[in-house]
Parts: structure tokens; C-alpha cells; sequence
């Protein structure tokens, strides 16, 4: 019997030689030209169109605009857009509100804080706290830790704003995506840390782990062709040709990968929230990494680079969480109820399924599921802030 296990480790270990990635490589001149040459490219062409974009709410008002847009002086070129509850009196009431800080997404190289203002307006209002959306700026003009010190000095501003009504003892981070990785990065300086002290972290299908290969993260999602018509049952994985040119523009050759504030899974329980909500998506190369940490985080067993995250079948029903299988959701309380690690993982949808264009999607199908997805899990985080982590 002893055998057979050696000799199943050894396969094991055979399978995953060149996995893992101690520092960022310097990438072959044609990659770098080739990785450089697209971001320059979407960045610059989406210059015009990010300005009409700006233009558009003056003639047709959003449903979903934020209450009001600061800036502050620390950094007056990144707006902070600033979300109440409709059923918050801003003239009348001094009731502090908790508060979410929340941090987009783009591989630290593209996209802006608007583009969450749906998921933000709904969070407000649904669950009545007060949610600040944050600008940083972006690779390659600013590679690490640059986005890092922008959300830093922007969550310390906001905290010491007498004018907006900050419950201090009531503070969350989420983000997505790259934004995920640094709601649990910048939670890990000591200004947030002894300052802020956020209660938790709740990242949305994050970027926790920078030193897994590429070529070995794709295989630790399943495929599923059943899906039918749309991005969903593709055989390849969206983010396998971005996720080298995000890492090339945002992580400098030689910089450790191991590094917590590049890969968080690394950083030491002290070191960030005692609440953690991890949210994957079934169907992203990311989810196996989140599992892993949250799974290390609750002294549950790691998966392995071998196990894939998810299963292979179709949810049972479509637009609806599977929360009885450990799976797709977890809980872990520490003894004394002052930490607490959860995971919950979207069944059936991609890396930024909740935002996601139609065309990305392919199908109806995929958009409504993942609408109502979006709706629940957002549900599941704003209530188990309310009832256990804020309580």
C-alpha cells in the first residue's frame, strides 16, 4: 500500500516540475513586444472612448451613479465615487453606516471604477452601508507596488474624511479580480493594518497566487461543453493570453513571486482581516488558487495543482449557488468566533461573469445566469457581514 502512494506522489510530483515560479521571468523580446504592443494598443485606442464615456451621463443620467465623486489631495488625479443607501438621510441623520471599500478590476492594467457602479449602487442600497469605490493607476506605465500605494493612500484618506459618515469600527475591503488581489495586499501595510483595521476581506474571483505557471493554472479548472452556445463551453480558458501580458506589465523581472504583497496566499494569517469571504468562478483559471487559500486559511487540506476546482457536471439548477457541497462553499469560525474563513464558488461561470459583456457571454443564457448569480452571492456576502462580522 506504501508503495502505491509513493508511487502515486511521484507521478504526482513528476506532473507539476516547473509549476511553480520563484520570481517573475524576463520574458523573450518577441513576448514583450507582443504583450506590450496589445496594452499600449487597447489603452490608447480606449482613450476616445473612455472620454465619450465620461460625457454620456450628462445627456442620459445612469441609473446606478454614485451619490457623489471626490477627489482627494493625496491623489487628485484618481476620483473616489461614493455610494449611499437611498434609505440614508444626508441631511438629517449623523448615524455612522459600515462601510465597503471596494477596488476594480483589469489585470492592474485596464478598466475604471464606473464600471462597477451597478454592483455598487445595489450593494448600498440593499444592505445599507455606505460603499467607496477606488481608482488606481495602471500598469505598464505603473507597474508594482504603484496600484498598491494608490489604494494605501485612498483608504487612509476616506478614513480620516470627517465628511462622509465612516463607522471606523465597521470597515470591509472587496475587489475583483485584480482589484481582489488588492483588497487583501494593501490590508497587509502596516497603515491600513494598525490604522484602518478592516474586519474583512471579501475578494471576488481574485488573483492570489502569481507564481503558478500559466500552463499549469488552465488545467485546474474543468471545461464544460454541455453548456451550450457561448463563452462558457469554450475548451480554453479567456484569460490564458492575458494573464502573461497583465503579469509582464504589472510584476518587474526578478521580483519575487512569493512576495505577499504580489501573491497574498503567501502573507501569515496575522497579517490580514480576521474575516475572509473568498468568491470564485467555476470556470476560471483563478478559482483554484482562491480555494487553495482560503482552504490553507481554514486548516482544511490544500488542494493540489492536480485537483481541479468545481466539478465536471452542470449545476443542478441553473442561476442558483450550490451551498450544501463543500466544493463550492465552506465555512471555518476559529474557536473563539474572532476569525472566520469562508468560500463560495459561482458554479458555471466565468472570470468576471457579473461583468461581462453580452458578446462575451455568447449567449441569453449565460447573461441571465449570471445576473442572478451575481444577485445571490452578493447576497450572501452583504448578510454575513451584517449578521456575523459586523453583529
Amino acid at each position: 500500500m506504501s508503495t502505491n502512494t509513493d508511487d502515486q506522489e511521484q507521478v504526482q510530483s513528476d506532473n507539476l516540475q516547473g509549476a511553480h515560479l520563484a520570481t517573475q521571468p524576463r520574458h523573450p523580446l518577441l513576448s514583450r513586444l507582443a504583450y506590450g504592443g496589445s496594452l499600449y494598443a487597447i489603452q490608447v485606442l480606449g482613450g476616445p472612448l473612455m472620454w465619450l464615456a465620461d460625457w454620456y451621463p450628462w445627456f442620459y443620467p445612469p441609473t446606478f451613479a454614485p451619490t457623489i465623486v471626490k477627489t482627494y489631495a493625496c491623489r487628485p488625479s484618481l476620483p473616489t465615487r461614493i455610494f449611499f443607501p437611498k434609505s440614508y438621510d444626508r441631511e438629517s441623520s449623523q448615524t455612522p453606516l459600515p462601510t465597503l471599500i471596494t477596488i476594480h478590476g483589469g489585470g492592474f492594467c485596464l478598466g475604471r471604477t464606473n464600471e462597477d457602479d451597478e454592483w455598487n449602487a445595489r450593494f448600498a442600497d440593499t444592505h445599507h452601508v455606505l460603499v467607496v469605490s477606488l481608482e488606481y493607476r495602471k500598469a505598464p506605465y505603473y507597474p508594482f507596488p504603484t496600484a498598491l500605494h494608490d489604494v494605501e493612500a485612498l483608504i487612509l484618506a476616506v478614513f480620516d474624511d470627517e465628511s462622509l459618515p465612516v463607522d471606523k469600527s465597521r470597515i470591509a475591503l472587496t475587489g475583483f479580480s485584480a482589484g481582489g488581489n488588492l483588497s487583501l495586499t494593501v490590508c497587509q501595510l502596516p497603515s491600513i493594518r494598525d490604522k484602518v483595521k478592516p474586519s474583512a476581506a471579501l475578494p471576488v474571483y481574485p488573483v492570489v497566487d502569481q507564481s503558478v505557471a500559466q500552463e499549469f493554472a488552465i488545467k485546474t479548472r474543468y471545461y464544460k461543453p454541455d453548456l451550450g452556445p457561448g463563452g462558457r463551453s469554450k475548451p480554453t480558458d479567456f484569460l490564458a493570453w492575458m494573464v502573461p501580458a497583465f503579469g509582464w506589465a504589472y510584476i518587474n523581472p526578478g521580483q519575487s513571486l512569493e512576495d505577499p504583497l504580489i501573491s497574498p496566499i503567501y502573507a501569515p494569517r496575522d497579517a490580514l482581516p480576521p474575516h475572509l469571504f473568498f468568491v470564485g468562478a467555476e470556470l476560471d483559471q483563478l478559482a483554484h488558487g482562491a480555494w487553495r487559500m482560503a482552504s490553507k486559511l481554514a486548516g482544511r487540506p490544500v488542494p493540489s495543482l492536480t485537483e481541479k476546482v468545481g466539478q465536471q457536471e452542470l449545476a443542478p439548477k441553473p442561476g442558483q449557488l450550490i451551498l450544501d457541497d463543500e466544493r463550492f462553499a465552506f465555512e471555518h469560525v476559529d474557536e473563539d468566533g474572532k476569525s472566520s474563513v469562508r468560500w463560495l464558488l459561482v458554479p458555471d461561470q466565468l472570470h468576471g461573469f457579473d461583468r461581462l459583456p453580452w458578446s462575451w457571454h455568447g449567449s441569453a443564457e449565460s447573461v441571465e445566469d449570471a445576473k442572478l448569480k451575481e444577485v445571490a452571492y452578493q447576497k450572501v456576502m452583504g448578510e454575513w457581514l451584517r449578521d456575523f462580522v459586523w453583529k
